[in-house]
């Protein structure tokens, strides 16, 4: 295996687990960077985006199920696009949420980093 290929199962793995780790385990914590005023769980955060509870959850299932084929890929190459182009797709959404809303530009970086490592990732499974 050559060492780009581990670079970007690094990728794959970094931006999986993130994506896991914010809709399964952090859905209900305040952070820094939610949309608005540090709101206290990502469905309020949708809220501040005029968005409605329901969104939110079908955005988390599209999310969280990406981010499973993004992992699924490390063994089964054929979901790679599948799983990066979606979720690309979901943080350009985002980033543009953030904007939305004139959020400080700092709370769009981490959305912004994964589309960057998506692309990564896309460009070389192409």
């Amino acid at each position: 295996m050559e060492f780009i290929e581990y670079i970007i199962i690094a990728l794959k793995i970094i931006v999986s687990l993130s994506i896991l780790n914010v809709w399964l385990i952090q859905a209900y914590k305040p952070t820094k960077w939610r949309g608005g005023n540090n709101m206290e769980s990502i469905v309020k955060e949708f809220e501040i985006y005029g968005l409605s509870k329901q969104f939110c959850y079908v955005i988390g299932f599209l999310k969280v199920s990406f981010a499973i084929l993004l992992l699924a890929s490390i063994k089964f190459e054929y979901l790679t696009l599948i799983g990066s182009f979606g979720l690309t797709t979901l943080l350009v959404g985002s980033v543009g949420m953030h904007i939305k809303v004139k959020d400080a530009l700092y709370k769009s970086f981490p959305a912004a980093l994964f589309i960057l490592m998506n692309i990564i990732i896309i460009y070389k499974s192409l």
